[in-house]
């Protein structure tokens, strides 16, 4: 297979020889097209809740359910992502983690696509506000027994946990985790500065969703933005789909931690994909999808529960809300977040996985990303593409 396009870090016009799913040449065109569609590593999202009415938390969870989810991120670009089970019951956990696990294991579409599970709580705060959208009846105190237990129910496959440090126990729990091999995030939290400092020095090396799952309001300061913020040890994941962040925030957060020490995530949940309405059965209680796209807890316009909009948006997003360029907006939607959790990701030197996005940038009425195709591991999953 072959493909032509412009690569999204240089602009050069290039033509891709891709053979048993790697690069095998990458080489400059003659021709100069501006209609050429751009090239990318495909996307590494590191937190995906579910999709078109599939959620991880699904009781009823099946390893074709997490398959149809999965590949049903295919047309946005997205080539590596990480299931994103949230604060519930040790059963409910249990067998989401286990359906996960299992689907990986016996379905190789779904292995080449998935390089670990996301854990989102329970050990998070009970506060209104930071808990967010999770149900308070699931919430707990970090159990170093029970985390084995649910690590054990998903194979090993657990890469990050996100979990409040507002725990006496915290840091001793943090820095088993860590020596387990999982990437330990801040998330959730009212943490106080202390607590936090005491979380980072344990290990704990990224903050999940920055500035969401927080109180609506706060000390001027210090407060737990202002602390994870501050410290360059953590990496902070963003969701920029223009519904959780302030573009002020995004702009903000993005020069305080330096380009290359933000990723972006989806934060996508089941009723992403699902027309505008309320939905009663899920498995944080009635959500409401309006029509500006927003996914809020039902009966009000404030609290919002997830995201319903994939991981690609945010790069015209950063491009317009912090004055990236394309190829600092892509690497962190790409090779840094992959690099976090030593997942799989697209390059153009030869040998490389080829992991592919082929898109277009549009201006009018606001910019926006078209993705034309994708692949993963040389394989076309989505669209089309010109030789």
């Amino acid at each position: 297979m072959e493909l032509v396009g412009r690569r999204f870090d240089t602009g050069e016009q290039v033509r891709l020889s891709i053979a048993n799913g790697r690069v095998a040449a990458c080489e400059p065109t003659d021709s100069h097209s501006p209609r050429a569609p751009w090239i990318a590593p495909g996307f590494v999202d590191l937190q995906v809740n579910g999709y078109g009415g599939q959620e991880l938390n699904d009781p009823a969870l099946t390893p074709d359910g997490v398959e149809r989810l999965v590949l049903g991120l295919d047309p946005f670009g997205v080539t590596q992502s990480c299931p994103t089970a949230t604060t519930h019951g040790f059963e409910t956990l249990k067998h989401s983690l286990a359906t996960v696990a299992s689907a990986i294991d016996s379905n190789p579409s779904v292995a080449q696509r998935v390089p670990g599970i996301h854990l989102e709580g329970p050990y998070i705060s009970p506060q209104d506000g930071p808990r967010g959208a999770h149900p308070l009846e699931h919430v707990r105190p970090p159990d170093w027994p029970e985390f084995q237990r649910l690590q054990e129910a998903a194979r090993g496959k657990i890469r990050i946990l996100t979990m409040s440090p507002e725990y006496e126990e915290s840091p001793n729990f943090i820095t088993r985790v860590v020596r387990s091999g999982v990437l330990v995030a801040i998330g959730h939290t009212a943490a106080n500065s202390d607590q936090i400092a005491a979380a980072i020095d344990a290990g704990a090396r990224m903050s999940t969703h920055l500035g969401n799952g927080a109180h609506g309001q706060i000390r001027r300061h210090p407060n737990y933005i202002w602390d994870q913020l501050a410290d360059d040890r953590l990496t902070p994941s963003l969701i920029v789909d223009g519904h959780h962040l302030p573009p002020a925030v995004v702009k903000c957060f993005v020069r305080a931690k330096g380009t290359e020490h933000c990723v972006v995530v989806s934060d996508i949940t089941g009723m992403a994909g699902m027309p505008p309405g309320r939905y009663d059965e899920t498995s944080i209680g009635p959500v409401e999808v309006l029509e500006d796209g927003r996914l809020v807890v039902a009966g009000q316009r404030q609290y919002l529960a997830g995201a319903a909009l994939p991981i690609h948006v945010a790069i015209p997003n950063l491009m317009s809300f912090a004055g990236l360029n394309l190829a600092t907006a892509v690497l962190m939607a790409t090779s840094q977040p992959a690099a976090l959790i030593d997942a799989r990701c697209g390059g153009f030197s030869v040998g490389s996985t080829a992991d592919f996005v082929l898109f277009e940038l549009t201006d009018a009425p606001r910019a926006q990303l078209e993705i034309r195709a994708t692949l993963n591991s040389g394989e076309l999953v989505y669209g089309r593409v010109a030789t």
